[in-house]
Protein backbone atom coordinates (compact mmCIF):
# COMPACT_ATOMS: atom_id res chain seq x y z
CA UNK A 1 0.00 0.00 0.00
CA UNK A 2 1.66 3.32 -1.24
CA UNK A 3 0.84 5.76 1.82
CA UNK A 4 -0.29 9.08 0.80
CA UNK A 5 -2.68 11.37 2.24
CA UNK A 6 -5.93 9.80 0.69
CA UNK A 7 -4.75 6.09 1.68
CA UNK A 8 -3.85 7.34 5.68
CA UNK A 9 -7.30 9.12 5.96
CA UNK A 10 -9.25 5.83 5.24
CA UNK A 11 -7.18 3.81 7.91
CA UNK A 12 -8.14 7.02 10.42
CA UNK A 13 -11.53 6.88 9.16
CA UNK A 14 -11.24 2.97 9.59
CA UNK A 15 -10.39 3.27 13.20
CA UNK A 16 -13.97 4.83 13.94
CA UNK A 17 -14.91 8.18 15.79
CA UNK A 18 -13.73 6.64 18.86
CA UNK A 19 -10.52 5.17 20.45
CA UNK A 20 -8.94 2.45 18.55
CA UNK A 21 -5.32 1.41 16.46
CA UNK A 22 -4.69 -1.12 14.04
CA UNK A 23 -1.49 -3.01 13.22
CA UNK A 24 -0.32 -2.91 9.84
CA UNK A 25 1.94 -4.47 7.22
CA UNK A 26 5.69 -4.89 8.88
CA UNK A 27 6.40 -3.96 5.10
CA UNK A 28 5.41 -0.33 5.43
CA UNK A 29 7.87 2.19 6.67
CA UNK A 30 6.15 3.69 9.76
CA UNK A 31 8.20 7.19 9.14
CA UNK A 32 6.50 7.45 6.07
CA UNK A 33 3.46 7.04 7.90
CA UNK A 34 4.68 9.89 10.35
CA UNK A 35 5.90 12.38 7.74
CA UNK A 36 2.72 12.20 6.00
CA UNK A 37 0.43 12.40 9.84
CA UNK A 38 3.08 14.99 9.59
CA UNK A 39 2.03 16.72 7.06
CA UNK A 40 -1.31 17.07 7.76
CA UNK A 41 -1.09 17.77 11.64
CA UNK A 42 1.99 19.44 12.15
CA UNK A 43 5.21 18.92 14.09
CA UNK A 44 4.73 16.04 16.65
CA UNK A 45 5.12 14.90 20.30
CA UNK A 46 6.60 11.92 21.00
CA UNK A 47 5.29 9.52 23.87
CA UNK A 48 7.38 6.59 23.32
CA UNK A 49 11.28 6.32 22.32
CA UNK A 50 12.99 3.24 22.51
CA UNK A 51 10.39 1.50 24.50
CA UNK A 52 10.56 4.05 26.69
CA UNK A 53 7.33 6.57 28.17
CA UNK A 54 7.98 10.08 27.96
CA UNK A 55 6.99 10.25 31.89
CA UNK A 56 5.42 13.35 31.53
CA UNK A 57 2.91 11.85 28.94
CA UNK A 58 -0.91 12.21 30.52
CA UNK A 59 -4.21 12.43 29.65
CA UNK A 60 -3.57 16.02 28.51
CA UNK A 61 -0.43 15.16 26.10
CA UNK A 62 -2.05 12.08 24.50
CA UNK A 63 -1.55 9.04 26.99
CA UNK A 64 -4.78 7.58 26.13
CA UNK A 65 -3.22 6.57 22.48
CA UNK A 66 -1.39 4.28 24.19
CA UNK A 67 -3.65 2.17 26.24
CA UNK A 68 -4.42 -0.46 23.39
CA UNK A 69 -0.41 -1.11 23.10
CA UNK A 70 -0.26 -1.47 26.84
CA UNK A 71 3.58 -1.85 27.23
CA UNK A 72 3.90 -2.96 23.70
CA UNK A 73 4.89 0.65 22.13
CA UNK A 74 7.96 1.13 20.72
CA UNK A 75 8.14 4.44 19.23
CA UNK A 76 4.63 6.54 19.06
CA UNK A 77 4.41 10.09 18.12
CA UNK A 78 1.46 12.06 18.76
CA UNK A 79 -0.87 15.41 17.22
CA UNK A 80 -3.58 16.95 18.85
CA UNK A 81 -6.48 17.73 16.28
CA UNK A 82 -9.74 19.19 17.60
CA UNK A 83 -11.47 16.34 20.30
CA UNK A 84 -8.61 13.61 18.86
CA UNK A 85 -5.26 12.33 19.21
CA UNK A 86 -3.60 10.74 16.76
CA UNK A 87 -0.82 8.75 16.88
CA UNK A 88 1.49 6.85 14.91
CA UNK A 89 4.48 4.83 15.22
CA UNK A 90 5.59 0.84 15.76
CA UNK A 91 4.86 -1.45 18.58
CA UNK A 92 4.91 -5.06 18.90
CA UNK A 93 1.73 -7.69 18.27
CA UNK A 94 0.44 -9.94 20.23
CA UNK A 95 3.54 -12.64 18.90
CA UNK A 96 6.44 -10.12 19.93
CA UNK A 97 6.28 -8.71 15.80
CA UNK A 98 7.24 -5.27 15.66
CA UNK A 99 5.09 -3.25 13.11
CA UNK A 100 3.94 -0.13 12.04
CA UNK A 101 0.86 1.35 13.91
CA UNK A 102 -1.50 4.11 13.58
CA UNK A 103 -4.00 5.01 16.58
CA UNK A 104 -6.81 7.47 17.25
CA UNK A 105 -8.12 8.33 20.69
CA UNK A 106 -10.64 10.92 22.81
CA UNK A 107 -9.01 14.09 23.44
CA UNK A 108 -10.26 16.24 26.75
CA UNK A 109 -9.42 19.30 27.21
CA UNK A 110 -8.95 19.80 31.18
CA UNK A 111 -10.50 23.53 31.54
CA UNK A 112 -14.02 24.62 29.90
CA UNK A 113 -13.20 25.75 26.95
CA UNK A 114 -15.96 28.61 27.35
CA UNK A 115 -15.99 32.77 28.34
CA UNK A 116 -18.46 33.32 31.17
CA UNK A 117 -21.22 36.07 30.59
CA UNK A 118 -18.90 37.91 33.48
CA UNK A 119 -15.91 38.18 31.91
CA UNK A 120 -17.77 39.85 28.74
CA UNK A 121 -15.36 43.56 28.72
CA UNK A 122 -13.79 43.04 32.56
CA UNK A 123 -10.55 44.03 32.53
CA UNK A 124 -8.91 41.64 35.56
CA UNK A 125 -9.49 39.07 33.38
CA UNK A 126 -5.89 36.73 32.58
CA UNK A 127 -6.91 36.29 29.14
CA UNK A 128 -3.61 34.43 28.66
CA UNK A 129 -4.78 32.12 31.40
CA UNK A 130 -7.65 31.63 29.62
CA UNK A 131 -6.37 31.09 26.11
CA UNK A 132 -3.82 28.05 28.34
CA UNK A 133 -7.39 26.88 28.97
CA UNK A 134 -9.02 26.84 25.97
CA UNK A 135 -6.48 25.24 23.99
CA UNK A 136 -5.85 22.61 26.65
CA UNK A 137 -1.57 23.77 25.98
CA UNK A 138 0.39 22.10 28.96
CA UNK A 139 3.95 22.08 27.32
CA UNK A 140 7.16 23.99 27.92
CA UNK A 141 7.23 27.41 26.19
CA UNK A 142 8.29 26.49 22.31
CA UNK A 143 10.52 29.93 21.97
CA UNK A 144 11.72 31.03 25.64
CA UNK A 145 14.86 32.85 23.75
CA UNK A 146 13.63 35.07 21.72
CA UNK A 147 15.49 38.48 22.01
CA UNK A 148 12.05 41.23 21.98
CA UNK A 149 14.80 44.26 22.64
CA UNK A 150 16.43 43.39 19.18
CA UNK A 151 13.23 42.95 17.41
CA UNK A 152 11.25 46.18 19.28
CA UNK A 153 14.28 48.31 18.02
CA UNK A 154 14.25 46.60 14.83
CA UNK A 155 10.81 47.49 14.36
CA UNK A 156 10.64 50.95 15.73
CA UNK A 157 8.04 50.15 18.45
CA UNK A 158 7.21 48.23 21.42
CA UNK A 159 4.75 45.51 20.84
CA UNK A 160 2.18 44.30 23.02
CA UNK A 161 3.13 42.05 25.95
CA UNK A 162 0.16 39.23 25.13
CA UNK A 163 1.41 38.74 21.99
CA UNK A 164 5.04 38.44 23.17
CA UNK A 165 3.34 35.81 25.22
CA UNK A 166 1.71 33.96 22.95
CA UNK A 167 5.01 33.95 20.52
CA UNK A 168 7.00 32.80 23.07
CA UNK A 169 4.40 30.35 24.64
CA UNK A 170 3.07 28.45 21.67
CA UNK A 171 6.06 29.16 18.65
CA UNK A 172 5.37 28.58 15.29
CA UNK A 173 2.34 27.16 14.40
CA UNK A 174 -1.51 28.14 14.10
CA UNK A 175 -4.62 27.60 16.74
CA UNK A 176 -7.26 25.46 15.31
CA UNK A 177 -4.44 24.95 12.73
CA UNK A 178 -6.30 27.79 11.16
CA UNK A 179 -4.93 31.33 12.36
CA UNK A 180 -1.30 31.07 11.86
CA UNK A 181 0.37 33.29 14.34
CA UNK A 182 3.19 35.72 13.20
CA UNK A 183 6.51 35.21 15.19
CA UNK A 184 7.00 39.06 14.07
CA UNK A 185 4.56 41.42 13.16
CA UNK A 186 4.36 41.92 9.37
CA UNK A 187 5.09 45.62 8.90
CA UNK A 188 3.51 46.10 4.78
CA UNK A 189 0.22 47.83 6.47
CA UNK A 190 2.47 50.56 8.68
CA UNK A 191 1.41 53.21 6.44
CA UNK A 192 -2.16 52.60 7.07
CA UNK A 193 -0.99 52.39 10.59
CA UNK A 194 -1.73 48.68 11.18
CA UNK A 195 0.78 45.77 12.44
CA UNK A 196 -0.04 42.33 11.38
CA UNK A 197 -0.09 40.04 14.52
CA UNK A 198 -1.94 37.10 12.30
CA UNK A 199 -3.42 35.86 9.39
CA UNK A 200 -5.55 33.21 8.06
CA UNK A 201 -5.66 30.62 5.12
CA UNK A 202 -8.87 32.80 3.68
CA UNK A 203 -6.50 35.78 3.66
CA UNK A 204 -7.67 37.54 6.59
CA UNK A 205 -5.05 39.71 8.19
CA UNK A 206 -5.17 39.83 11.85
CA UNK A 207 -3.72 43.27 13.08
CA UNK A 208 -3.05 46.19 15.47
CA UNK A 209 -4.22 49.52 15.31
CA UNK A 210 -0.97 51.14 16.34
CA UNK A 211 -2.39 54.37 17.72
CA UNK A 212 0.08 55.60 21.02
CA UNK A 213 2.90 54.73 22.93
CA UNK A 214 1.12 51.31 25.00
CA UNK A 215 0.98 48.63 22.67
CA UNK A 216 -0.82 47.27 25.22
CA UNK A 217 -4.14 49.23 24.57
CA UNK A 218 -3.70 48.70 20.67
CA UNK A 219 -7.11 47.31 19.35
CA UNK A 220 -7.53 44.28 17.07
CA UNK A 221 -8.50 45.24 13.62
CA UNK A 222 -9.34 42.49 11.08
CA UNK A 223 -8.26 43.33 7.38
CA UNK A 224 -10.60 40.61 5.73
CA UNK A 225 -10.00 39.26 2.43
CA UNK A 226 -12.43 41.74 0.88
CA UNK A 227 -10.19 44.43 2.50
CA UNK A 228 -13.34 45.39 4.83
CA UNK A 229 -11.22 46.79 8.33
CA UNK A 230 -13.30 45.27 11.13
CA UNK A 231 -12.50 46.42 14.70
CA UNK A 232 -12.91 44.96 17.85
CA UNK A 233 -12.01 46.96 21.04
CA UNK A 234 -9.73 44.06 23.05
CA UNK A 235 -6.04 43.09 23.00
CA UNK A 236 -4.81 39.90 21.38
CA UNK A 237 -4.95 37.07 23.56
CA UNK A 238 -8.83 38.27 24.53
CA UNK A 239 -9.74 38.37 20.80
CA UNK A 240 -8.20 34.89 20.38
CA UNK A 241 -9.92 33.27 22.91
CA UNK A 242 -12.92 34.90 21.48
CA UNK A 243 -12.59 33.62 18.20
CA UNK A 244 -12.13 30.10 19.23
CA UNK A 245 -14.98 29.90 21.60
CA UNK A 246 -17.64 32.30 21.00
CA UNK A 247 -19.87 30.64 17.72
CA UNK A 248 -21.34 33.92 16.99
CA UNK A 249 -18.04 35.96 16.04
CA UNK A 250 -17.84 36.73 12.70
CA UNK A 251 -14.35 35.39 12.47
CA UNK A 252 -15.25 31.93 15.15
CA UNK A 253 -13.68 28.86 14.94
CA UNK A 254 -16.15 27.64 17.73
CA UNK A 255 -18.35 26.62 14.45
CA UNK A 256 -15.96 23.87 13.49
CA UNK A 257 -14.27 22.82 16.38
CA UNK A 258 -15.60 22.15 20.06
CA UNK A 259 -12.29 21.54 21.37
CA UNK A 260 -9.51 24.08 20.71
CA UNK A 261 -5.79 23.17 20.47
CA UNK A 262 -2.21 24.96 18.87
CA UNK A 263 -0.84 22.92 16.11
CA UNK A 264 2.83 23.27 15.95
CA UNK A 265 4.65 23.62 12.30
CA UNK A 266 6.88 20.58 11.81
CA UNK A 267 10.27 21.41 14.10
CA UNK A 268 12.19 18.97 16.55
CA UNK A 269 10.28 18.38 19.85
CA UNK A 270 11.46 20.60 22.54
CA UNK A 271 9.11 19.20 25.43
CA UNK A 272 10.90 16.09 25.80
CA UNK A 273 13.50 14.78 28.44
CA UNK A 274 16.84 14.59 27.14
CA UNK A 275 16.43 11.02 25.47
CA UNK A 276 13.47 11.73 24.11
Amino acid sequence: MELTQTTVGDLLAGLGPGDGCMYLSGDLDPQALTDVLADRYGAPRTLVLDGFTDPTADESRGAALLVPFQDRAVWIRAWAWGDRWVGAGTARDARGVLRPVPAVAHRRVPEPAVIAPGEDGDQDVDWTARLLGITGWRYPARRPDVNWAEAESRLGTPLPRDYKWMVTTFGTGAFDGYLDLNQEPWTHLREEGLLVWAGTEHEDLYCWRADGDDPDRWPVVVRSCDGEDVPYDCRTAEFVCRILVDPHHRFTTARYFGTHWFMNCRQADRDLPDRF
